[in-house]
């Protein structure tokens, strides 16, 4: 037998008090005369043995209750067979898993539910105990302190399901801060109660706990369920115009094992719903819904994608922005430019664009920075600041768009290209052969795809004719060559996926170089290249994101902006460079108390005037239903003997088997059932033995 508190065994030392009662009277003794002697003889004969027997047995009775009181105290208890028993003063961290997937269900009760009451049962166990610390997803400031079972509890009640997900090792290193400010020697025990859901729980293999620490893993009983959520959406144009028919793409991705056949989706716009599809989805298998939809007005729209799927339902809605008919925003740059001022022309007839032209020589090189397409017509040679700015505008993703000037300088122009990662210039030299006719473009290609659409069949059969004043070696795609196969318009992007398209023109637009400007084919090509220009945005970001990057324009670097939802505001940490926000989104830790990053929309505020609106959703990790079951875990911690995993948290009996287990049998409640017996056994030799 074992004591929780032997230092209350030092109140064995009250037994004296008993004793010494019984070994020293006290009372004064009184002289009564009696007229019969012998009679009082008599009596004294006959109770002088009973009232030695009676104060012995008071006595026997004193020194029982004394002693059964003490030992209650000190909390005796039987240790456990386990050699991993638990430290009944040590330090109880307790991890309880608020993770969205904790929303999935048995027997009709959520595992948040389940773990939250068996976590409150474990909690008396330890109910005597002042170092108790409670973790959950969030991280919070009041998680970095201990407190008594009595607190945990009421904190238990007020867990919420938390937006960030927590790896193992990340809640383990946790814990492990708080024992090294609290108990740093040990012994402590560490409890998890989680799903252990794989794509979340992180490299459990090299996951190494203290020897000094015991760790015991509490799995919820996981049931493989489907579980249905968007996985990615995308638009087939790259920008939205008001009025016309428009398609959005929706991948959705089956995480559960069986099959999913005529699943509905809804498509909302602005809270009404546009357009309705459905799939059927195999088990762990994709599938994409194609929603035609179109809106009557210009600006940010608020897009929502929503099905029924249940239980796990917080996956069940994806939010999205898109920009309706966006103005693209095209800077003419000349030198020569022709009579009929074809560019101009083409830009200047579409409120879908705005146009601006100047001398490239005049030009302030600061207009880049608002432009998404830079059309070089006619000019000479591009040297200085402004080859530099255009080399920096293409590379941060903007487009460029060159039509050579009649008699173009090589050595300039191949050093610019060179820039740009083309190479192989050769000049024309004078005269210029005859006009050729071009090729008839490739319909396969995406450039041209919605192109034929718009031109009459007569007009694809007439091609134009073209001299080119310069050749080069082509890096991209052949957009148009002629008949010979001389590239005469190509299609290159500058360095990495984030960086701008080049287009080059073989000749000029005037006429003695061919008749492209007057053909069919001219403006849905120059059309084509300015909505090619236009930078994609993301129509939706995700909290799993670390740190987003959102375009912005003519951003201060000392700018602070703030991201807002309803009664939500926050300033995240952020920084500006050249035209792209960085933002890194605050955890859940990091927010007041009361905050929580909810899907939704928030708008993204400077100065209080709204400049964007942004969609953020949940990730898809937690989406995944896989899970880690028992005898998993007990396979990667095999060979760490100070961690223990219990099957199954929903078995009834599972607190008794752990304090049976780790903690051994109590045996206070016994001691404290004994005193009051001896209490009674004394009551009763006081009031019944007369004599």
């Amino acid at each position: 037998m074992s004591f929780l508190y032997p230092t209350f065994l030092f109140g064995l030392l009250a037994v004296s008090v008993p004793v010494a009662i019984h070994l020293f009277n006290f009372r004064r003794t009184r002289r009564v005369f009696f007229t019969n002697v012998a009679l009082l003889r008599t009596v004294q004969t006959e109770t002088k043995s009973f009232r030695r027997l009676k104060h012995y047995l008071i006595l026997l009775f004193r020194t029982l209750f004394v002693i059964c009181l003490v030992l209650a105290f000190a909390q005796p208890f039987l240790p456990s067979k386990s050699k991993l028993g638990l430290s009944r003063t040590g330090l109880t961290s307790l991890y309880l898993d608020n993770s969205y997937s904790m929303q999935n269900e048995a027997n009709q009760k959520r595992y948040l539910d389940i773990a939250t009451s068996k976590l409150d049962q474990l909690l008396g166990l330890f109910r005597n105990a002042t170092s108790l610390q409670l973790v959950t997803n969030d991280f919070s400031s009041q998680e970095q302190t201990v407190g008594t079972a009595e607190a945990l509890r009421d904190r238990v009640t007020t867990v919420r399901f938390a937006h960030t997900p927590r790896s193992l090792p990340d809640v383990y290193r946790r814990q492990l801060n708080l024992l090294a400010s609290h108990n740093p020697t040990g012994p402590n025990q560490l409890f998890w109660f989680s799903d252990f859901q794989k794509s979340t729980a992180g490299d459990l293999s090299r996951l190494k706990i203290d020897t000094t620490n015991r760790l015991f893993l509490v799995p919820l009983e996981t049931q493989p369920t489907k579980n249905v959520f968007v996985d990615s959406v995308w638009l087939s144009t790259p920008f939205i115009r008001e009025l016309q028919n428009n398609t959005l793409n929706v991948r959705v991705r089956n995480s559960g094992e069986e099959s999913v056949r005529n699943f509905p989706i809804k498509l909302f716009i602005d809270q009404t719903q546009v357009s309705t599809a459905s799939v059927t989805l195999p088990g762990k298998g994709t599938a994409t819904a194609t929603l035609n939809f179109n809106v009557t007005q210009k600006g940010f729209r608020r897009g929502r994608i929503t099905f029924e799927d249940y239980p796990i339902t917080f996956d069940n809605e994806y939010y999205f922005v898109i920009q309706a008919s966006p103005s693209i925003r095209v800077l003419h740059l000349y030198d020569q430019k022709t009579d009929a001022n074809y560019i101009e022309n083409v830009y200047g007839n579409d409120s879908l664009f705005v146009r601006r032209s100047f001398s490239a020589q005049n030009v302030d090189v600061g207009q880049l920075k608002t432009a998404d397409l830079v059309v070089l017509e006619g000019v000479n040679q591009v040297n200085g600041t402004l080859r530099s700015e255009l080399e920096r505008f293409v590379r941060q993703g903007g487009s460029l768009a060159i039509i050579p000037p009649p008699t173009p300088d090589a050595a300039a122009w191949s050093s610019f290209f060179a820039g740009l990662g083309v190479g192989g210039l050769q000049t024309q030299a004078l005269p210029l052969p005859p006009q050729q006719p071009l090729s008839a473009p490739n319909r396969q290609n995406p450039f041209f795809r919605d192109i034929f659409e718009q031109t009459n069949q007569q007009g694809i059969e007439n091609l134009p004719n073209a001299v080119p004043v310069w050749q080069w070696r082509v890096v991209g795609e052949r957009l148009l060559t002629l008949r010979n196969g001389v590239p005469f318009l190509t299609q290159s992007r500058v360095g990495g996926l984030t960086s701008g398209q080049v287009y080059i023109f073989g000749s000029p637009l005037s006429a003695e170089y061919g008749n492209l400007a007057q053909h069919a084919l001219f403006v849905p090509i120059m059309y084509k290249i300015a909505a090619l220009s236009v930078r994609p945005e993301r129509t939706a970001y995700s909290f799993d994101d670390n740190t987003i990057e959102v375009p912005v324009t003519n951003a201060s670097p000392n700018a602070v902006y703030k991201l807002k939802r309803d009664k939500l505001e926050i300033i995240p940490v952020q920084r500006v460079n050249g035209q792209q926000l960085l933002i890194e989104l605050p955890k859940s830790n990091q927010l007041n108390d009361g905050q929580q990053l909810a899907s939704g929309y928030y708008e993204l505020q400077l100065n209080d005037k709204t400049e964007k609106l942004l969609a953020f959703n949940h990730g898809n990790r937690e989406s995944q239903m896989e899970f880690y079951k028992p005898d998993e875990l007990r396979r990667i911690f095999a060979n760490q003997p100070n961690v223990e995993i219990f099957d199954s948290i929903q078995d009834d009996d599972f607190v008794e088997e752990l304090r049976q287990q780790n903690l051994g049998t109590n045996l206070w409640k016994y001691f404290v059932i004994a005193a009051l017996v001896f209490l009674l056994a004394e009551v009763a030799v006081i009031r019944f033995m007369k004599g």
